[in-house]
């Protein structure tokens, strides 16, 4: 009879309701639509509830601090409880016995006072891998551990490899960024790694926009290496005034600390297949890092070179312009023909072509500029991946730019061939190009028809943008911007 009883209620509540499938039973009903009423204790949370570490241990993150062929470096975190933990570490196979006799390494831990908590940082660097190969691995204490996860080490002999470049996520990153992070995978799931040109949040030292920016990328972080780069919101202003990068960073990335005295892992360099990856930190020490690019780039035998940091070369935001970075590092990626250079802090997409003005020019760029280098062949890039807008400067040798455009690049390089596609927020194409490589040459562009039209607020204000060899994927190495 119960049982019986039951149906009835839940039978009437459905009529109650009318066309609705939902079904309430007993009492509940009658607090439907009281938003907000006197007996709810729904509230909102706050971040040491959200945030706060716990014995499981959580924000883990790959990177590397090694070459990638043979290393791979694990960070995560957990309560100060655990004053012990361990990675453990085995070859991957198609069924469950990697598990059975997985190798047990002590990690090197840290303790991290926050505005939130304190917490325990913990990293292992897993060495002497063998190139190309599947290996699983969790983290904790042995007792709590994490899932166990995957990674692969690079090949020693050449494939074809990705990556995904992101500009700023730095606000709103939990409710924004999420999904620019996710739909980037779900275009690129092999992407080998995560690049992030600066300013991941907002505020330095709050831990709470920390946790947004790992929940973010969750798993991600911990199946696919991380290379994080350095941004002005990830400096810290001390009780002198003096500028420090953030003390979250190393505690919480693990990354090779041969750079300049003072910069340990913000600037930094690997290779990776066929690609010498130049990591830089624009915050402080321009000259120092200045005379290490020069030091670093005169001994690259990387076909293929890619520099990232966090503020543009050539601003593309209103009111913007990092004289000093301009000044002092575009002649050394002008001398080692530097291919890409990919940047963020300005808010707006920006690309150039293969020619670029002089770095004599040291304002802003004006519209209409003719002094440019015509055969050094560095594409410059600037974006935007979080919800915070500014204004676009137009330039006229910008062969793309954007507004108002959450966007995720994913950059292709087989061999002699790069390809670049940068994508909005919903997965459309928004600007792509191909770079093709001769030794001793200047490299050729063919340029490739986006998707979506240009993006901009006051587009009758602005000079329409030229896309040279768009309409047709002709070659355009000889069109100059602007013509």
């Amino acid at each position: 009879m119960r049982t019986d009883t039951k149906r009835v209620n839940v039978r009437c509540n459905v009529l109650a309701i009318g066309a609705s499938l939902i079904c309430f039973q007993g009492s509940s009903l009658a607090h439907d639509g009281q938003e907000g009423h006197s007996h709810s204790k729904v509230r909102k949370l706050e971040n040491t509830e959200l945030y706060n570490p716990t014995l499981m241990p959580d924000r883990i993150v790959l990177t590397w601090a090694g070459d990638p062929t043979n290393s791979q470096s694990v960070t995560w975190r957990t309560s100060v409880d655990v004053d012990k933990a361990y990675a453990e570490l085995a070859v991957a196979t198609s069924g469950p016995e990697f598990a059975k006799n997985p190798t047990r390494l002590n990690a090197e831990s840290v303790a991290l006072k926050t505005d939130l908590s304190t917490a325990h940082y913990h990293s292992v660097n897993f060495k002497d891998l063998t190139p190309g190969t599947k290996y699983a691995y969790r983290v904790g204490d042995g007792l709590n551990w994490s899932e166990w996860f995957q990674f692969k080490t690079a090949k020693i002999e050449q494939e074809p490899f990705s990556f995904i470049y992101f500009g700023d996520a730095q606000n709103d990153v939990r409710s924004m960024w999420s999904r620019v992070i996710r739909e980037a995978y779900s275009d690129a799931p092999k992407a080998k790694f995560l690049l992030h040109a600066g300013d991941l949040i907002n505020s330095a030292q709050a831990d709470g926009e920390w946790g947004e920016w790992f929940g973010a990328g969750a798993w991600l972080n911990a199946t696919i290496p991380n290379v994080p780069v350095v941004g002005n919101h990830e400096m810290h202003k001390g009780p002198d005034n003096s500028r420090s990068v953030t003390h979250h960073w190393r505690p919480q990335f693990t990354l090779p600390s041969h750079g300049p005295q003072g910069l340990e892992e913000t600037c930094y360099s690997f290779v990776y297949q066929n690609t010498r990856f130049v990591i830089l930190n624009s915050n402080l020490q321009l000259e120092e890092q200045a005379k290490w690019l020069d030091k670093t780039l005169s001994e690259n035998t990387s076909p293929w070179i890619v520099c990232t940091f966090h503020h543009p070369v050539f601003s593309t935001a209103k009111d913007r312009d990092n004289v000093q970075v301009r000044a002092l590092w575009k002649p050394i990626l002008d001398k080692y023909n530097v291919d890409l250079v990919l940047q963020g802090h300005d808010h707006t997409y920006g690309r150039t072509g293969l020619e670029t003005p002089h770095v004599e020019t040291l304002g802003n760029v004006p519209i209409g500029v003719a002094h440019r280098d015509e055969h050094i062949g560095t594409i410059y890039v600037v974006s935007v991946s979080g919800p915070k807008m500014y204004n676009l400067d137009q330039k006229q040798f910008m062969v793309r730019v954007a507004e108002d455009t959450q966007l995720y690049q994913v950059i292709h390089i087989d061999g002699m061939k790069l390809r670049y596609e940068s994508r909005t927020a919903t997965g459309e194409l928004y600007d792509a190009f191909e770079l093709t490589k001769e030794i001793g040459l200047p490299n050729t562009l063919l340029e490739i028809q986006p998707e979506v039209q240009e993006r901009r607020r006051r587009e009758a204000n602005l000079p329409a943008a030229i896309v040279p060899g768009a309409s047709n994927n002709v070659p355009a190495t000889s069109a100059a911007p602007g013509k």
